[in-house]
């Protein structure tokens, strides 16, 4: 089974990012990581291709799939066949977001 190609339009340190970069390297996929953060350049080019400006975007074989998760590229490439079903654990979560964005760890009532 040949790889795809895949360029991932990434941001080098959010939670969503990661989840792609460890579904790619659960698959041992190549892939172009275009930092979207340092290079306005790239970003420019993501919302180009994905026409809307949330990330990660990431193509594969040409088909872009614009604001996923690195479950949904997962889901993706299992479903068009790409790649085989594996059964090692991604390194990273999949599915979540950014650290900015997360939710308090818990939330404290008083009286």
């Amino acid at each position: 089974m040949s790889k795809p190609k895949i360029v991932a339009y990434l941001k080098p340190t959010c939670g969503w990012s990661q989840g792609v970069r460890a579904v790619l390297r659960k698959y041992d996929l190549p892939y172009e990581d275009r930092d979207i953060i340092n290079d306005p350049m790239q970003r420019q080019e993501m919302i180009d291709k994905s026409g809307q400006l949330l990330s990660p975007c990431v193509e594969v074989n040409g088909k872009m799939l614009p604001d996923i998760s690195g479950e949904e590229v997962e889901a993706y490439l299992l479903a068009h066949g790409l790649v085989p079903p594996v059964q090692r654990e991604a390194d990273a979560p999949t599915n979540q977001p950014c650290a900015h964005e997360m939710p308090p760890a818990s939330i404290q009532f008083r009286r």
